[in-house]
Parts: C-alpha cells; sequence; structure tokens
C-alpha cells in the first residue's frame, strides 16, 4: 500500500510539473530552454516548498519550540542544494 501512495505522490508531482513548464521562469525570469533551466527551476521550486515548511513549522509548531530542522539535500545524492 506504501509503494502505491508514493507512485500517486510521484505521479502527482509530475503531472503539476508538466503543467507548471508551460509558464515556467526562472528567477531571473527567463524561461526554461534546456535540461540546465529545468534543473535549475526545480531546485528553485525546492526552495520555495522549503521556505514555506519552515515558515509554517514556526507558525504552527506542534513541538513547543524543538522544531526539526529542514534537510537541504536534493535526496539525490545527498549533497546541499546550490
Amino acid at each position: 500500500m506504501d509503494n502505491m501512495n508514493q507512485r500517486q505522490i510521484a505521479l502527482s508531482v509530475l503531472e503539476s510539473l508538466r503543467a507548471d513548464l508551460t509558464y515556467a521562469r526562472l528567477n531571473d525570469g527567463s524561461r526554461i530552454l534546456d535540461v540546465a533551466d529545468l534543473r535549475q527551476y526545480i531546485y528553485e521550486e525546492m526552495g520555495r516548498v522549503r521556505a514555506s515548511a519552515y515558515l509554517m513549522s514556526g507558525l504552527c509548531d506542534d513541538n513547543k519550540g524543538h522544531e526539526q530542522p529542514i534537510a537541504k539535500s536534493n535526496g539525490a545524492n545527498g549533497r546541499a542544494n546550490p
């Protein structure tokens, strides 16, 4: 069952990404033209999600001050994002 949930999440993420790419712009305002631009766009979106999660954890801290640090790994190779 867990594997099925992971697949559904992955499909949902990919569908959203596909839809977003139609109008996507990088932080500098340029359009996504190649794989390097796509990679940069994904890093930028991950940064936005992390920032939102960090802000929400501060606003909705259920741990009463015991915040969990947000991982800075991109998950693929364990290195921090640029």
